[in-house]
């Protein structure tokens, strides 16, 4: 059995692959071979995103893959912007247009906060508005799971003592160099998957001597490290590729990180996003 056979369970019995696929800066009208390249590779996870703007080739991808679509999983996000009941259920229904599959597997709020004010003001009400049209549209059975994406513990707590279902899953930043323990911490006592998005800092850890001499001494890449890295700490890593090569290493992923080396990876700090700290969840913030 490889990771691509394998799941995690959330909290409403929704199993997910452990392993799935990004998207991010995947153009739209080359979504569809990417998803296609993955799910031939074995990928069953898919991920996608509203600002990613590749919904549609995502789930043309899907439609055309040849596999059935109860055997894949796929993801999209709400816009970070959306802070408001009704555009919210329009934006949801314009997702499954979009994507064009039936149902989507697993639904998120993109952030707390819109791109332009991330980490900023208090948009508390206006998430758990988001959050109500994305709980409605669940028991609709128009989205088999729901949760959120960049959300910290206070945001979290926010959906939890207002909302009527507690999010399945939270999104994050993690990789080696930026591992938030007492997220990952507070998300595992409420049995709030994590999903694991730019495990390998978006690229930038490919030039970390650390983490290479690391990956060397398993005898694999350094995005292999950092897939299994994630693996080991119970995350749901997302690696974005539209490279089939890369689709196959980044799946090769069947040895073990010792305890002290995960101790150390744990403890790294490497969050030097360089030309793409302009993105706000790299800027620090």
């Amino acid at each position: 059995m490889t990771i691509l056979n394998e799941t995690y369970t959330l909290s409403n019995e929704v199993e997910i692959p452990k392993l799935g696929l990004g998207t991010w800066f995947i153009d739209d009208d080359q979504a569809a071979d990417a998803v296609r390249a993955a799910i031939n590779t074995g990928y069953r996870n898919i991920d996608t995103a509203q600002a990613y703007g590749n919904e549609h080739g995502v789930g043309e991808g899907v439609r055309t893959s040849g596999v059935a679509r109860e055997d894949l999983f796929v993801s999209t996000k709400l816009a970070a912007e959306i802070k408001d009941h009704q555009a919210a259920v329009t934006a949801i229904d314009e997702s499954l247009a979009k994507l064009d599959i039936g149902y989507i597997d697993l639904m998120l709020i993109h952030a707390p906060q819109p791109w332009d004010d991330f980490r900023g003001g208090n948009y508390a009400e206006g998430n758990r508005q988001a959050w109500r049209a994305l709980e409605d549209a669940h028991t609709a059975g128009k989205i088999r799971a729901i949760g959120v994406s960049n959300f910290l513990e206070p945001d979290l707590e926010n959906i939890l003592t207002h909302g009527t279902v507690a999010p399945h899953v939270n999104q994050v930043l993690l990789h080696a160099g930026n591992t938030p323990a007492e997220l990952l911490a507070f998300c595992k006592d409420r049995d709030i998957l994590v999903q694991a998005y730019s495990p390998i800092a978006h690229g930038t850890l490919l030039d970390s001597r650390q983490i290479t001499a690391i990956a060397q001494k398993y005898e694999v890449s350094v995005p292999q490290l950092c897939i299994r890295y994630a693996l080991q700490l119970g995350t749901q890593p997302l690696p974005k590729t539209a490279n089939p090569e890369h689709m196959r290493s980044n799946a090769d992923v069947d040895f073990e990180i010792s305890e002290a080396d995960m101790a150390a990876l744990r403890t790294f700090d490497e969050r030097d996003y360089g030309e793409h700290a302009v993105f706000p969840v790299y800027s620090g913030k």
